[in-house]
């Protein structure tokens, strides 16, 4: 891919510019007196069982420069150094009480430092800085020949902690930009979907949702319930905006219909938007057909809903 040298300038003047915010030039680092290498080995250490050499492929230092830095550490009080039994040659490192106490300190005043930032931000950007960080990230490991690749997505079918805020948050902020909804829609998403995990014992119905590393990027839900009438109804399918695009909204219908064919529903519906084309494109090819269409104004505005049509295969 061809890019752009004036883009190429800007993304090393924005990360440059980073660079001095997150203080790597001088002074404090992390609220400490710490090097920004030492911060980065503590950090590393409090996940346990890690040897020196080991720490230095992670932060990509030399051997002699880890050795230094681990010598500081743990004159300072901060890291101990525990011969294994099986090998008296390998020292497992470990925090020491005090350098515990040091790394909650750093956790406490960077993830302040981020909510500040993250708080100077529009609604809906903050998904935007991860993502883009994640995808820069994974294309400089990527280039270096480290084949760092973004974890990997796995559908997960059934309740999982914090999917009733994460869904309505997905749907209030998509929702917001490309419908101008507002709190009225928000409590709706949140309302409904919990009263419908209430009845996800019922074997009639089922949620799944798109996991990347222990995180929520897309759901979908059968209701087997509320229509009646061996009518399956398809809710609260949204994927974030992160990874749309890449074919996570079809693996979830796919989970989500196979699930309805096996349950042997007659027709399975769904009620959507005007205007959303890439969402109606994804529902035909999965042999949905809209079967009506009316101006409803139940979400905050007025719109022309839609309800879509599946029959059994």
């Amino acid at each position: 891919m061809s890019t752009s040298p004036r883009l190429v300038e800007e993304i090393r003047a924005a990360s440059r510019s980073m660079v001095r915010e997150w203080g790597f030039m001088g002074g404090d680092f992390a609220g400490t007196d710490l090097s920004p290498s030492a911060v980065h080995a503590l950090i590393e250490i409090e996940q346990g069982g890690m040897t020196a050499r080991e720490l230095g492929v992670r932060l990509r230092l030399e051997k002699s420069s880890v050795s230094r830095m681990l010598r500081k550490l743990v004159e300072a009080g901060d890291v101990s150094e525990d011969t294994r039994e099986e090998d008296g040659r390998v020292k497992r490192l470990s925090l020491t009480p005090a350098g515990k106490q040091r790394v909650q300190a750093i956790h406490a005043y960077a993830g302040a430092q981020v909510a500040n930032a993250l708080g100077h931000l529009e609604r809906g950007q903050e998904r935007t800085v991860l993502d883009g960080l994640r995808l820069y990230t994974a294309a400089l490991g990527a280039a270096a020949g480290e084949g760092i690749a973004a974890p990997a997505i796995e559908i997960v079918r059934g309740y999982q902690i914090g999917l009733i805020a994460r869904i309505t948050q997905m749907h209030a902020l998509y929702y917001a930009r490309t419908s101008d909804f507002g709190q009225k829609f928000e409590s709706v998403v949140a309302g409904g979907l919990a009263e419908f995990c209430n009845r996800l014992e019922n074997p009639c119905n089922g949620i799944w949702t798109a996991m990347r590393g222990g995180e929520i990027i897309g759901s979908v839900a059968i209701d087997g319930e509320d229509l009646g009438d061996d009518k399956a109804h398809l809710r609260w399918f949204i994927v974030d905006e992160g990874v749309r695009g890449g074919g996570v909204g079809r693996k979830l219908l796919s989970a989500a219909l196979g699930f309805v064919d096996a349950q042997g529903f007659a027709e399975t519906h769904l009620w959507t938007f005007s205007g959303l084309l890439a969402a109606r494109h994804l529902y035909e090819d999965f042999g949905f057909t809209c079967r009506q269409e009316q101006s409803g104004a139940q979400w905050g505005r007025q719109v022309m809903e839609q309800r879509f049509v599946r029959l059994r295969p």
